[in-house]
């Protein structure tokens, strides 16, 4: 058996590469022929993307194909997305609040300023004679009759206890009519619709929702994902030996997962036979089942098998993609889908990028992000008829490609902040690219990971 021949069976992914930018090679300019490829009727990358976010939808009573809506208490539905429009439940602010620490003043100063103060949070207060003020704290009430709040910058009192104005710019003893006085329903009233259903609750939605007298939110659930790592040659500690590695996704996947959107429920460790993963599959109640490697026909790729034995729907089997293009995406329950990832780390990271996302997306209601491009600073080597997704450090208006870029590598993608997609035939040094950020470089770490 030739060296190319043995490692056929143990990593065609890295194999594909390599025969890809030797096919470029023989083809000056990034133009390639026309070989028959032996996974030609694989699903274009674009297309996988788009099934994947339609896939949720195939039944008539799932239209949208999210989850049900549920109440969510506000402590646990940052991250999720409102099912109803926020409706305010009272004016906001409910009364009349002074909007500075002050004084409540009636009619044209000088004023007699009473001994006791208003402060927030306690009941009405006797209404302000004309002449008359009173201490005031940010967020009071207005007593009634108030003509204005004078700042406590802006104001003195003498030695007889009167107040008057000091402020440079208002001439003596005047105040403007509802200065400094925030007025009942002044962001809105009652009834209004302060944000549409499909808004993606943020801390400012948190806040608002409180403001306007929420307990609980009408929200889409977080989709329930459950994580299967195959492979009996992976070590969960400590450093490889004997033919044994360490396993990279078991860490990777879920706080990934999380940050699309899901709750994960479970990361599973699944031996290497048929029977194991059927068995881990079919008891699985999460709406995404994600497995990691199997997804080729080797000697031990036994999810297919186990897709067929269950009589899985298979949506994509295998997408024009480097790298990554092993991946599959079935259905197999009613309200239950299963998203085969290779085993390679970085191809992983691209089955998540092309098919997990977009699945994830559709079940949480979430907003899809806003395509876009910049160039790329390098020229990039492209598969002769796959797209490539190669990571890239963004450098202010350029993205940067960077190496490390194989199956199996992870160095690359750990130092970039977007993935570029590259079509075939590879981009010139400048060429624009369309970007797919990684959910940390916008976000940062304490938002994304919700």
């Amino acid at each position: 058996m030739t060296a190319r021949a043995a490692r056929a069976g143990q990593n065609g992914d890295d194999l594909d590469v390599e025969e890809a930018l030797a096919l470029v090679k023989e083809h000056p300019g990034g133009t390639p022929g026309t070989p028959r490829h032996p996974r030609h009727d694989a699903t274009d990358w674009a297309e996988a993307r788009a099934v994947a976010e339609r896939a949720p939808r195939h039944g008539t009573a799932r239209r949208t194909g999210c989850l049900p809506p549920v109440a969510v208490p506000l402590g646990s539905a940052l991250g999720l997305t409102l099912a109803a429009p926020l409706t305010a439940l009272t004016d906001l602010p409910s009364f009349d609040t002074s909007a500075m620490d002050g004084w409540a003043v009636s009619g044209p100063g000088p004023w007699s300023v009473r001994d006791e103060g208003v402060l927030a949070g306690h009941t009405a207060h006797e209404p302000l004679t004309d002449g008359g003020a009173v201490r005031i704290a940010t967020g009071a009430r207005i007593p009634p009759d108030t003509t204005a709040v004078l700042r406590s910058e802006h104001g003195r009192t003498d030695d007889k206890g009167r107040l008057h104005v000091t402020a440079a710019t208002r001439p003596p003893h005047t105040v403007t009519h509802g200065q400094d006085i925030r007025p009942r329903g002044q962001e809105c009233r009652s009834g209004d619709q302060l944000l549409p259903s499909g808004t993606l609750i943020t801390p400012p939605v948190l806040g608002m929702a409180a403001a306007a007298g929420y307990d609980t939110l009408t929200a889409v659930p977080r989709p329930r994902a459950e994580v299967l790592v195959l492979g009996d040659e992976l070590l969960a500690e400590g450093l490889p030996h004997d033919g044994l590695i360490r396993d990279a996704l078991g860490p990777l996947l879920p706080p990934w997962l999380r940050a699309l959107g899901a709750e994960v429920t479970a990361v599973r460790r699944v031996g290497d036979t048929e029977q194991a993963l059927y068995e881990a599959i079919t008891a699985s109640d999460a709406h995404v089942v994600v497995t990691t490697g199997g997804t080729a026909a080797g000697p031990v790729d036994h999810v297919h098998p186990a897709l067929r034995r269950m009589g899985a729907e298979l949506l994509v089997d295998g997408v024009k993609v480097r790298p990554g293009h092993p991946m599959l995406l079935a259905r197999t329950k009613e309200d239950q889908h299963l998203v085969g990832l290779p085993g390679n780390p970085l191809a992983a990271v691209s089955g998540l990028l092309t098919l997990a996302e977009p699945l994830l997306r559709t079940l949480a209601a979430r907003p899809a992000p806003e395509p876009y491009t910049l160039p790329l600073r390098d020229a990039v080597q492209g598969h002769p008829y796959d797209t490539r997704l190669i990571p890239v450090a963004l450098r202010g208006d350029r993205a940067l490609p960077l190496l490390y870029n194989g199956p199996a590598m992870l160095r690359g993608i750990a130092a970039a902040d977007a993935l570029a997609v590259v079509p075939p035939g590879g981009t010139r040094p400048g060429q624009e690219a369309e970007l797919l950020d990684l959910p940390w470089a916008s976000g940062g770490i304490g938002v994304c990971f919700t």
